[in-house]
């Protein structure tokens, strides 16, 4: 049984490598396509069902997915937009969830409030990884990145902390606003703490004993786990553990990352980021024909139409919540109105539109326990079905035509921000002027008596004659772009070369292998370091 079980897995990710692969050949935004694949994948005669265990949906793909978001989240665009980001975060979540939860009860038979939170909290949280999946390669003002991305990580708390209260309301029958904001203050405020702490514990350990990269990206993976669960036990909320812990780590990276340990832990989390979210999407399309089955009491159209229904309210919500929550606090307050710029109708309407469901909705209602009070968790599969479809309607129909608005509208960039590429020059500007006073500070006398030496000091003065000149003058910008560009595919040509040779060496067995491998590591981080220019 475990083999079998195994060997479907496995297939599972085969298929999502394929699948990813030919979603990049005809330029879809993978998300999308491992979706529709799953589905289609589902439809295959013998294919057989599988069953998720809701107690282990939270515990697998949850905590390092949060952990992953939480890392490569930009502290400074967090900061600068933060009011945007909290409001959308807190604020669309509960406004979602309260909308649906009314909503649901007056068109859904047998309906209830407790349940309409229920379903609310689900499908309330957009997902950061498939809008920045399909906004890759395409033009976005970076506060709508920045806002995309910060909101993703405040909602996925606030939405799981919904989720928790409601599923409690519906088991145990109870529920006194009063209390809830008390223990919701508690659960916080207590699971930052445990995410703090655990945090500070592993940063000692990475810093100070653990010095090597097989021992620093083991931690890293198992780091969101510890604070979930230790979190969890002590019944405070292991989300925002994870989200704290995680927010702590990466600030303080540096203190305890080399380049070798970064550029690992880096491939690692990237690999498993994208086998977690992958997985899920591809499980998305797989479950929907199981849930269909499932409905009891309500026929294949009665669900499809409450589905597409909620589908169309939430998408309206998100926009009109938007436009609200981008212009109220300019309306009333004119420091903000002094101090930002107005945001436009474009791109909040771009922001509204980019609210695509995915792994944290798909998690939560796979995370709906089975029972109640020893009888069938009500309406389970019914909100299994919505959550599916609220996730397939918004990840297909936005996501498909998400860059075509983006497209005709034609967002520009709204506020002073510096062009990437004259940052990049601007920082390659600032180096090369550091290592020259360094060069000329401890190797005076060696690059008069060298000229080896003399010649890498002679490369800087170069580069910064080169960025000067492109900084200050435009047409001098292209033709050093131009070059940069030449003298990079020169360089690659070289390294194929030097890579070809090598090889060739290590077949005349004539080297040790291990000389011949760090060799070859070397051009591997050279080409790296080329590919990133």
């Amino acid at each position: 049984m475990i083999e079998h079980q195994l060997l479907l897995i496995l297939a599972l990710f085969f298929a999502m490598a394929l699948l990813y692969l030919l979603s990049q050949r005809i330029n879809i935004s993978y998300p999308i396509f491992l979706v529709i694949g799953g589905l289609g994948i589902s439809f295959i005669p013998g294919i057989p069902s599988i069953v998720v265990d809701p107690d282990m949906i939270f515990l697998i793909f949850l905590p390092p997915l949060l952990f992953e978001a939480a890392w490569y989240t930009s502290w400074n665009n967090f900061w600068r937009w933060k009011r945007s980001i909290l409001l959308m975060g807190f604020g669309m979540v509960f406004v979602t969830s309260l909308a649906i939860a009314y909503f649901s009860v007056n068109i859904i038979p047998g309906f209830t409030l407790a349940l309409g939170f229920l379903l609310g909290g689900i499908i309330s949280p957009p997902d950061a990884v498939a809008a920045t999946s399909v906004l890759k390669g395409l033009v976005m003002p970076r506060r709508g990145i920045a806002t995309l991305e910060g909101e993703s990580l405040v909602n996925d708390a606030a939405s799981l902390t919904v989720f928790r209260f409601a599923v409690a309301a519906v088991i145990t029958g109870q529920f006194v606003i009063q209390e809830a904001a008390v223990e919701f203050m508690v659960l916080a405020v207590m699971g930052v703490f445990v995410g703090l702490v655990i945090g500070h514990l592993l940063y000692f350990i990475l810093r100070y004993w653990a010095r090597s990269s097989s021992i620093t990206t083991p931690i890293t993976l198992i780091a969101p786990y510890i604070m979930y669960i230790v979190a969890e036990e002590l019944e405070w909320s292991g989300v925002l553990a994870v989200v704290s812990g995680g927010l702590f780590l990466s600030f303080r990276s540096k203190d305890y990352l080399n380049y070798h340990t970064r550029m690992q832990t880096k491939e690692v989390w990237e690999t498993v980021g994208f086998l977690l979210n992958g997985f899920v999407f591809i499980l998305i399309g797989l479950e929907l024909p199981v849930i269909m089955q499932g409905l009891g009491d309500y026929s294949k159209e009665e669900a499809i139409q409450y589905a597409l229904l909620i589908s169309a309210i939430v998408i309206v919500i998100r926009i009109v919540m938007v436009y609200l929550m981008d212009y109220l606090p300019r309306w009333l307050s004119p420091t903000i109105r002094k101090r930002e710029r107005s945001p436009g109708l474009k791109l909040p309407f771009i922001i509204g539109w980019a609210g695509m469901r995915g792994v944290v909705s798909l998690a939560s209602a796979l995370a709906i326990p089975l029972m109640a009070n020893g009888e069938p968790f009500p309406q389970r599969n019914l909100i299994l079905f919505i959550t599916f479809v609220v996730i397939l309607v918004t990840l297909v129909f936005q996501g498909l035509t998400l860059p075509v608005f983006l497209r005709l509208l034609n967002v520009k960039e709204i506020d002073d921000v510096i062009p990437i590429e004259d940052q990049v020059e601007s920082i390659r500007l600032r180096l090369a002027k550091q290592a020259i006073v360094h060069l000329d500070t401890h190797y005076g006398q060696e690059m008069a008596t060298h000229e080896t030496i003399a010649r890498v000091r002679e490369q800087f003065v170069r580069s910064i004659q080169a960025t000067e000149l492109a900084l200050n003058e435009d047409l001098k910008k292209e033709e050093l772009v131009s070059v940069r560009r030449l003298q990079k595919k020169i360089a690659l040509e070289i390294l194929e070369l030097r890579r070809t040779e090598l090889h060739r060496i290590a077949e005349e067995k004539r080297y040790d292998d291990e000389v011949i491998r760090d060799l070859e590591h070397n051009l591997d981080l050279e080409e790296a370091r080329l590919n990133r220019q």
